[in-house]
């Protein structure tokens, strides 16, 4: 190593002397030392390997420099730190069920009612008028029976804990009856026979994968079958030379024979979807009305609540469920369990719920008001980067979340090509701009579905481009 390039190594400024950077003393007051401490010794090391790989370099770097390229890398440590790895991200995507982004939003009155849970102590397992310790399902369980007509009601985390602890309760060592096209397999590896295995059940599959009549129940029934199941297929559909047996069939038969119906609708539609425009879904009233026995479904699909499993029938099956030791290994906490009360009683009005929903109110947006939302978006883009071209064009969102299969609904979206990136390049820089921006990709230019987004995302969507596409 030449003597030039120890000088530069020994040019780099010590902790202690950092430290005595007013900078750095304005860190102090806000930050622990230890941890401004760190990021200035992660600085440090960084810029003496970087000086060890460009040893050969001619130009003279002096102290000065090398202290203040320590305190912007350390301070970009900090800043790294301080944000939030779960943070609000803008859905320019489409899709309104977006697993990978969280699904749906809360509506206002939910968000109102976790932010009150959360900022104090709360009555959740404490009955107020007796003192007594009480049951934390009861603060959803009987709006559930009064919005649907089920005798009583339950809810543990998702819809998977469910069927598993329906299962386990009612069939342990015994069969249940699926016709198979219904095993479904929805995304994160849940596949409806392997659940059924690790309940204990034992699957009998009847039918074929396209057909499946109420004879193929019938004939399949025996001494040492527990339950009939009917499993919505929310995220597929058999289509052309096919037919299912209506709910109404399968419960006639199960009782008939003395065997219990379960019901996995999957998706929580709570009302006929026709009503707003969309495509109708095997909704709980129609289920209940057909006396399944026992009935569940998600919280955060159709029902635009937070992710939660609701358990549906009559009052003897859900104390046993109840009574299930695995029940508190799936039980919910205290803001599942505000924000699930605060959505339902959203539906105590289909009306009211289809406007206040967000799940319900993006999917069924009328397209008038998505071409002016896109006109819009599409006006302060220009403004925001002029020397890009931007347009407004017509394409098609869906619902996402394993719901509406088939349904592409009519959208409107403001096209963007870029003109100093490429879409890639440009996808992956949304992403990196606080708050990230998810939009999509089509014919090379990147495209921003106005369905999906919120009032207070449009702003941050021009600022995000204009940094971007507009800086280089």
């Amino acid at each position: 190593m030449t003597e030039k390039q120890k000088a530069e190594l020994r040019s780099i400024p010590s902790i202690s002397q950092l430290l005595e950077h007013e900078r750095i003393k304005a860190w102090l007051e806000k930050l622990p030392r230890t941890v401004v401490v760190e990021a200035l010794q992660s600085a440090v090391d960084t810029i003496r390997r970087t000086l060890l790989k460009e040893a050969g370099r001619e130009q003279n770097v002096d102290a000065r420099d090398h202290r203040s390229e320590a305190i912007g890398l350390a301070h970009e440590k900090l800043l790294s730190q301080s944000t939030s790895s779960l943070r609000r991200v803008v859905n320019a995507t489409g899709v309104v069920l977006h697993t990978g982004l969280g699904r749906a939003p809360l509506c206002t009155e939910a968000i109102r009612a976790v932010t009150q849970c959360a900022s104090s102590y709360s009555n959740l397992e404490l009955d107020l008028a007796t003192g007594n310790r009480g049951h934390r399902a009861v603060h959803v369980a009987g709006l559930l029976a009064e919005i649907t007509g089920a005798e009583a009601a339950t809810v543990v985390n998702n819809n998977a804990a469910a069927t598993l602890l329906i299962l386990n309760t009612l069939a342990n060592g015994c069969e249940v009856i699926v016709s198979r096209g219904q095993l479904v397999e929805i995304g994160g590896s849940y596949r409806l026979p392997e659940m059924m295995a690790a309940s204990g059940a034992r699957l009998r599959e009847v039918g074929t994968t396209n057909r499946t009549r109420i004879s193929d129940y019938e004939q399949a029934i025996n001494d040492n079958t527990a339950a009939l199941m009917r499993v919505h297929t929310s995220n597929y559909r058999v289509v052309g030379f096919s037919e299912e047996t209506a709910i109404e069939q399968l419960t006639a038969l199960g009782h008939k024979h003395n065997k219990l119906i379960i019901d996995d609708l999957g998706s929580g539609a709570l009302f006929d979807l026709g009503s707003i425009g969309l495509p109708s879904e095997p909704d709980v009233a129609t289920s209940i009305a057909a006396q399944s026995d026992v009935i569940c479904f998600s919280g955060d699909k159709l029902l635009g609540g937070p992710q939660a499993g609701l358990i549906l029938g009559r009052r003897e099956i859900i104390r046993r469920i109840e009574a299930n030791p695995l029940m508190r290994t799936y039980r919910v906490d205290k803001l599942t369990l505000a924000a699930l009360e605060a959505t339902l009683r959203q539906y105590r009005d289909p009306k009211h719920a289809s406007a206040t929903i967000p799940s319900l109110a993006l999917t069924s947006t009328p397209i008038s008001e998505l071409r002016q939302k896109a006109r819009k978006l599409c006006r302060m883009l220009r403004a925001a980067c002029p020397t890009d071209s931007f347009e407004v064009v017509s394409d098609w969102s869906v619902a996402g979340g394993g719901s509406l299969p088939l349904k592409e609904i009519e959208t409107r979206c403001v096209a963007w090509s870029p003109k100093n990136r490429s879409v890639e390049d440009t996808l992956t820089a949304l992403r990196s701009a606080a708050p990230p921006i998810v939009a999509r990709a089509k014919s090379e230019q990147v495209v921003f579905d106005v369905r999906t987004l919120l009032a207070t995302d449009l702003q941050a969507i021009c600022a995000a481009v204009a940094d971007a596409g507009c800086s280089e």
